[in-house]
């Protein structure tokens, strides 16, 4: 398989492995350059390769450079995933694991995670201690923490819908408490914070690369799934609300990440309606700082959450379905 064997999780449990024909072309036609200045982000010789299979639906990743590997939710299966960079092997890193959704590393490179099950987020200390840094709201609890960003300041910012309390495959069934929300948690005392509650289904959040600005998917808009962009102030306090991007159609936008350019790399795919054509929406989607589309990285499962790794932070990690795939592109990670 073009540099990589993917490894499958088959023989570990509970999901199915799917194979994966990479191309022998360079450049590799699942690449697509929808506008001129995308061309330079993307590498001539590098495929799309699937790492890892095996899972029912992978969410959340997060590179740990210090380590070498990646971290992946696998949510339903109830456990976080690792894939090894040095010797290209996956295994269970944490079962159960609360139906973890959305990982990130703080400042201090602590793993945080989003729990659906427990509804909090958490920290792993050093020790491999669990510490709980939120998990209700004015005696309320929270609903099911979706995705997950640290800022420079320390302060860690969380979306919460309900997508996994809406049944028993990604948690526990239950009533909301509390409207669809995002959450900051203070660097100095950890206060949790409202920081806004209009949006239907918050989803993926990330930081432009000066972090002046917040992107936040909101997975639920009608008729069509939306970015937002906001002005951030120095005590966390959002501004100036302006529609970043409008998907469009069938698309459907999930986790995102931004590089060193300010684009925009979005987890995309079918919102299940009728009409949507999910192999040609699949994959990654990528946007100027204007919220123009300029690039297609076409996949054969839908794509939920992405992340950059690797030693020069250019290496493109997507979870996908059943699948871990990866590319390397002339970007870098903002983060």
């Amino acid at each position: 398989m073009a540099g990589t064997i993917a490894t499958s999780l088959s023989g570990l449990a509970h999901g199915d492995s799917f194979e994966f024909k990479p191309s022998q072309r360079y450049p590799d036609p699942a690449v697509e350059i929808l506008d001129p200045s995308f061309a330079k982000h993307r590498v001539f010789s590098a495929s799309v390769e699937q790492l890892s299979s095996g899972m029912r639906w992978a969410e959340g990743p997060v590179w740990i450079g210090d380590g070498r590997y990646l971290l992946v939710s696998d949510i339903p299966n109830n456990r976080i995933i690792r894939w090894d960079e040095i010797t290209g092997t996956t295994s269970v890193f944490r079962q159960p694991s609360n139906f973890s959704n959305g990982l990130v590393r703080d400042r201090q490179g602590r793993l945080l995670a989003c729990e659906h099950l427990t509804r909090r987020i958490t920290r792993t200390e050093y020790d491999g201690s669990i510490t709980v840094l939120a998990d209700s709201f004015e005696t309320k609890r929270l609903n099911s923490p979706n995705d997950i960003v640290c800022k420079s300041d320390g302060s860690i910012w969380f979306s919460d819908p309900p997508f996994g309390i809406g049944g028993h495959y990604e948690g526990d069934k239950a009533s909301p408490e509390l409207p669809h929300s995002v959450y900051r948690i203070d660097p100095q005392g950890g206060k949790l914070q409202l920081v806004l509650d209009d949006l239907a289904g918050p989803n993926g959040l990330c930081f432009s690369p000066d972090e002046s600005r917040l992107y936040i998917v909101e997975s639920r808009a009608q008729p069509n799934r939306l970015v937002w962009a906001y002005d951030v102030s120095p005590q966390g306090k959002l501004s100036n609300k302006r529609k970043h991007i409008d998907a469009e159609g069938p698309g459907a936008l999930d986790g995102i990440k931004c590089d060193v350019d300010g684009n925009l790399w979005c987890g995309w795919g079918s919102n299940g309606s009728p009409n949507a054509d999910a192999a040609k929406l699949d994959g990654v989607m990528v946007f100027n700082p204007q919220g123009k589309p300029i690039g297609h990285i076409h996949l054969p499962e839908r794509c939920a959450n992405l992340c950059f790794g690797g030693p020069k932070r250019n290496r493109l990690f997507m979870a996908s379905s059943h699948s871990l795939y990866a590319l390397y592109v002339e970007a870098q990670g903002a983060v």
